[in-house]
């Protein structure tokens, strides 16, 4: 059977699972902002700390004081504004730059789900999701039965794209061969009630962790696509993500992955979602939107505006995903050593890495020198994140060598000792302790300064 390009761009099928998307997705991300809120995150995250890691680029990217608050009320509000389908293209564009610049501010709390989380949303941004039981029908007097099959395959297909390029990453022989790294996080979890004591310890609970893990997220995208085993997999991706939330401190990140997964249902069950809120909605005795909704035109289709531009970008988008995590072939050594290439590619636990890295200024006339103390500049939570990852370590030692010169500090240079220990490996000499490295540029190559990987994994 031939797939014809024009004729799928131009299938339309019911809006009911994208507008249930929407909503989900705002509540859910409302909800994470509230939460961050509330643990205190914001303070000590990005209000305490001296120093803040950037990303290459993102310099200009900084918490804004006190105002950082605010930003994180707009982030809020947007994202409920989302749920609701008001005034939605401007609330997720706004969402999408509050909640992007808020991942940007400091690279230490980078994690993949934030990375997901931006791109949806910026996916988002090119969706009818509105087109159907929002707020935006009752100010327009419109609401629309379908939309383009497209908007909706479209957050399927960055799932799938989430779940399948983890199980490619879990591929390695650390993974698969030696069980690692869940052979060093399993046992921590020996206090867990039934299965602390008979599970967490087994030898081959860890391997059967692993390739359960790496068949889990390999399959999952084709089941959920699949109408026979879609309950199923549902069912799977439920058990997967609340195992591993009690297990693991990974926040709002199981429950988002969850309720996503319901786009994959047909429209007749986002329907039922949709008709249970219309009963809530009528309960309230909203009678004032009930006389709304009889004014309100219901159209067949909408179409998409500027769709000559619409389409390209979102093309553009999904060969940028599909080609990105795979930079890394572009750089030699070994990538859970060097992570250059590491973020970015939906490599999900797959290490556990532990440094110590110890800074010497130096002048370079005299050859006087002492030692920094990193305490006095960085929290516990970024010197742990320093102390293994390339990029900080030289974001770092840069800021060391502008601050003992901004000190009266002449001809400063700045050297580290590093030893790193990888997936239970021997500590090893990670960084040239020979390179100035104020003297190194961060840029898009590769670092040679970074000792060779002494072991071997293989894998993808």
């Amino acid at each position: 059977m031939s797939f014809n390009v024009k004729i799928y761009l131009n299938q339309n099928t019911h809006a009911a699972p994208l507008a249930v998307f929407r909503m989900a997705f705002g509540v859910m991300m409302c909800l994470s902002i509230v939460r961050f809120w509330y643990h205190g995150w914001i303070e000590t995250l990005y209000l305490q700390p001296k120093f803040h890691f950037s990303y290459y680029g993102f310099e200009w990217v900084k918490p804004l004081g006190n105002y950082t608050y605010l930003l994180f009320v707009i982030c809020g509000i947007s994202a409920l504004l989302i749920a609701m389908g008001l005034k939605y293209r401007l609330a997720i564009i706004t969402f999408f730059l509050s909640f992007t610049y808020i991942e940007l501010m400091d690279k230490t709390t980078y994690l993949n789900h934030y990375y997901f989380i931006s791109l949806l949303s910026f996916l988002m941004i090119f969706l009818p999701a509105n087109a159907y039981f929002a707020v935006d029908n009752l100010i327009k007097k419109q609401s629309y039965r379908n939309v383009p099959k497209w908007s909706i395959d479209s957050i399927k297909f960055l799932l799938a794209i989430v779940y399948f390029y983890a199980g490619l990453a879990k591929i390695n022989s650390d993974w698969l061969c030696r069980a690692q790294p869940l052979k060093i996080w399993l046992p921590s979890k020996y206090d867990l009630p039934l299965l602390g004591d008979t599970l967490m310890h087994q030898n081959w609970f860890h391997y059967a962790m692993s390739w359960s893990g790496m068949l889990y997220d390999l399959a999952i995208p084709f089941l959920l696509l699949y109408k026979r085993t879609r309950m199923f997999a549902f069912v799977l991706v439920v058990f997967f993500h609340v195992f591993t939330r009690v297990l693991f401190p990974i926040g709002m990140f199981p429950f988002i992955m969850i309720v996503s997964a319901l786009i994959f249902f047909d429209a007749g069950f986002h329907e039922k979602i949709i008709g249970f809120l219309r009963k809530i909605l009528k309960k309230w005795s909203l009678r004032a939107e009930s006389r709304s909704l009889k004014s309100i035109t219901v159209k067949e289709n909408f179409n998409i505006k500027r769709k000559k531009l619409v389409l390209p970008i979102v093309g553009v988008f999904f060969v940028i995903q599909l080609l990105f995590p795979f930079r890394y072939l572009l750089y030699p050594g070994e990538l859970f050593w060097t992570e250059e290439g590491y973020r970015f590619s939906w490599r999900v636990m797959l290490m556990e890495k532990m440094g110590i890295s110890t800074f010497k200024i130096v002048n370079a006339e005299t050859g006087d020198s002492f030692y920094v103390n990193n305490a006095d500049f960085l929290t516990s939570f970024q010197e742990k994140q320093m102390s293994f990852q390339p990029d900080f370590i030289l974001e770092y030692a840069h800021f060391l060598g502008d601050h003992f010169t901004s000190q009266g500090h002449k001809n400063v240079q700045v050297f580290v000792e590093s030893y790193v220990a990888l997936n239970s490996r021997l500590s090893a000499p990670f960084i040239d302790k020979t390179v100035d490295l104020y003297a190194e540029k961060e840029s898009f190559k590769h670092k040679t300064w970074i000792l060779p990987f002494t072991d071997d994994i293989k894998g993808l």
